[in-house]
């Protein structure tokens, strides 16, 4: 997962043409991402290869951008299945986001461990907050929207610590806007990040579903 804080120009990951695509359902607006380049942004940690599910009625971002990723597992990871240890991901990242009733869940066999936030009038706020996804969804609108933006020129997420611009690797496509609204969010993720990330109400425990 790219992080705020240690975001290259472009990653030391090298590998041949590959393309991935991004379908918001029932999206106002839609986006293709694919990588075209030999680097592409490479995560900073690796991820465990388990995926958690994020829902929120209401997601309001400032400053907004999107490109396609490559993250990776530990070697021998137990989660790598028959695609191996890394995974082509959608990177969404939002300078600014707010999110009305967020539900965070991954499921742990028979049991889900299962975060809600941000249900009791106060919404839950990120700066800087970047998310690896296979799949989203949702009802979205965006403001002065570039699509087909070569990544490594975007310039509307910043690490507010260090103003470094967070962006993707040379030829990669994607897109940026000025906001972003998206309606009944559903997000398929395997990394968060955030400079900062405030979640009020937040309560935590293990259900018997998810979200």
């Amino acid at each position: 997962m790219t992080t705020p804080d240690n975001v290259p120009a472009a990653g030391g990951v090298r590998w041949k043409r590959f393309g991935g695509m991004l379908a918001l359902t029932g999206a106002v607006t839609a986006g293709l991402v694919a990588l075209t380049a030999s680097g592409v942004l490479a995560a900073n940690f690796s991820i465990s290869g388990m995926p958690f599910t994020v829902t929120a009625t209401k997601l309001h971002g400032e400053g907004f951008e999107q490109f396609a990723t490559l993250d990776n597992m530990i070697p021998g990871s137990p989660n790598a299945g028959d695609e191996g240890e890394q995974k082509v991901l959608i990177v969404s990242a939002i300078n600014q986001a707010e999110l009305t009733k967020l539900c965070q869940s991954v499921s742990l066999g028979g049991a889900h461990l299962k975060i809600t936030a941000g249900d009791a009038g106060t919404n839950v706020s990120a700066r800087a907050l970047v998310v690896d996804s296979d799949l989203i969804s949702g009802d979205a609108d965006f403001q002065r929207i570039n699509v087909g933006q070569d990544a490594s020129t975007f310039d509307k997420v910043r690490d507010p610590a260090t103003g470094e611009i967070i962006k993707g690797g040379e030829g990669v496509f994607g897109q940026q806007a000025d906001s972003v609204d998206i309606l009944n969010l559903r997000q398929n993720n395997y990394a968060t990040t955030a400079a900062r990330f405030t979640l009020p109400h937040l309560r935590m425990s293990f259900t018997s579903d998810g979200c």
